[in-house]
């Protein structure tokens, strides 16, 4: 029967769900419970459905034949709504469960899981997990590194909205490519050529034209064969830039309060996670130790097999070497590097007016990885023509980067973070995958 306009329906309001982390609160009432069923265990009298939702776990107690019978159908990862009467119970999650319950089965899985969701550890391999992502990230231990990455993104936002910066969205298809490097994927756009964008460095930049102080969350793309546990060919880039800046220290000074920021955004948004994956989150000290590029190479080049003079970059075994330094010298798990050479750095970066063949750039290093780069930018156009130059570079590629300078920009700088590596370095997680939902690499386009 279809109600006529503006008529009052007498049936009664449908009943409001309840949440699994919120029954300890309601003892001795009546509730709805919506989820999954994680696992069912079965004993001569009774049975107890384990009910899984976004905020944990739920015990039922099922005792009435024909929901026994009802329940021994069913498959796990069956969705049911569950109506019951919570009650105290020592042995359930959070100290109650549900009794006398009536089930509605909502729906029932077509195929099972690749392996048993509710066992503690995780039974499979990486490329199982990969391949049945949408199954296999219900288990709590896959799920909890995307509960720390979003309550990390969350802190970056609200640490920069704090600070006055204006959240962009920036363009992912570009005319030319922001490194000026090959590692780029290029596409047809209507019969022009296009690149995904290797960073919205170009735009950020512009915007500090614009806004002075500006951040981004978003996509970038890097097309560089690597096969390896620590990079991808699509990532999450967490962006911010930085207007009327005297040096890089102001954007290491920056960096420090997003870091302050996102750790306590995991404590406070992700407890929960962390606690399923043992996470000891790092106490960002209220200075981040720092070393120059230069020393830094000093200093392997006195206590390893190695001697890196000479060279433009760190290898990855150096900044590993340099993090344990850093612990055992500040009692610190980050470590910014300053002072990169300018041949390592992109055409944009500001040199060291004292030295400069040195740069006004970094790379933080945490737990033994990069984890940021940053640095101050060229603001002079007349600066970009000449460094373009001096690369052999043709200005023309960046007409549309450079007419920001034209028009008058102040000192400004900025620093992207890698929010994969951020949550696996927290995590511990061995491969940089285990913290992206669905990967992008060398080998990988689907799921």
């Amino acid at each position: 029967m279809i109600s006529p306009p503006h008529s009052t329906s007498t049936a009664a309001p449908p009943q409001r769900r309840t949440l699994a982390a919120e029954l300890p609160g309601l003892t001795g009432r009546q509730v709805t419970l919506q989820g999954w069923l994680h696992r069912t265990r079965s004993l001569k009298a009774v049975d107890f459905l384990i009910l899984r939702d976004r905020s944990g776990l739920a015990q039922i107690v099922v005792t009435e034949q024909a929901v026994r019978a009802l329940a021994a159908r069913l498959p796990a990862e069956s969705v049911l709504e569950v109506t019951g009467l919570a009650t105290a119970s020592r042995q359930a999650p959070g100290g109650v469960e549900l009794t006398s319950p009536q089930l509605t089965v909502v729906s029932t899985p077509q195929a099972a899981p690749p392996f048993d969701l509710f066992r503690p550890a995780v039974p499979a391999g990486l490329p199982t997990i990969l391949d049945h992502a949408p199954a296999t990230l219900r288990h709590p231990r896959l799920r909890a590194p995307h509960a720390i990455a979003a309550a990390s993104v969350a802190g970056f936002r609200a640490t920069l909205d704090a600070l006055s910066f204006t959240e962009i969205h920036t363009p992912k298809v570009v005319g030319s490519a922001t490194e000026s490097g090959a590692n780029v994927f290029t596409l047809d756009w209507f019969g022009t050529p296009a690149y995904l964008a290797q960073s919205p460095q170009f735009f950020k930049q512009a915007m500090v034209g614009v806004f002075e102080r500006v951040y981004e969350t978003g996509p970038v793309f890097r097309a560089e064969p690597h096969d390896t546990a620590r990079h991808l060919a699509q990532y999450t880039s967490l962006d911010a830039e930085l207007g009327f800046v005297a040096d890089h220290r102001d954007v290491m000074r920056l960096v420090r309060e997003v870091l302050a920021g996102m750790t306590a955004a995991v404590r406070e948004r992700a407890g929960e996670a962390c606690a399923v994956l043992e996470v000891e989150l790092p106490t960002v000290p209220d200075s981040i130790p720092e070393i120059h590029f230069a020393e830094a190479q000093e200093l392997l080049a006195a206590h390893t097999d190695e001697d890196p003079r000479g060279e433009p970059d760190l290898a990855p075994a150096h900044e590993r070497w340099l993090s344990e330094w850093a612990l055992h010298e500040y009692g610190s798990e980050l470590l910014f590097v300053t002072g990169y050479p300018m041949a390592k750095r992109p055409f944009y970066t500001h040199p060291d007016p004292e030295h400069p063949v040195w740069s006004r750039s970094f790379d933080l290093l945490f737990r033994g990885l990069e984890l940021i780069t940053g640095g101050q930018r060229l603001h002079r156009y007349e600066d970009y023509l000449r460094a373009l130059a001096a690369r052999g570079e043709s200005p023309e590629p960046y007409g549309g980067y450079l007419a920001a300078f034209r028009h008058g920009m102040p000192p400004h700088g900025g620093f992207a973070l890698g929010l994969e590596r951020w949550t696996a370095r927290l995590t511990g997680a061995d491969n940089v995958r285990l913290a992206t939902l669905f990967p992008r690499d060398l080998h990988r386009l689907t799921p």
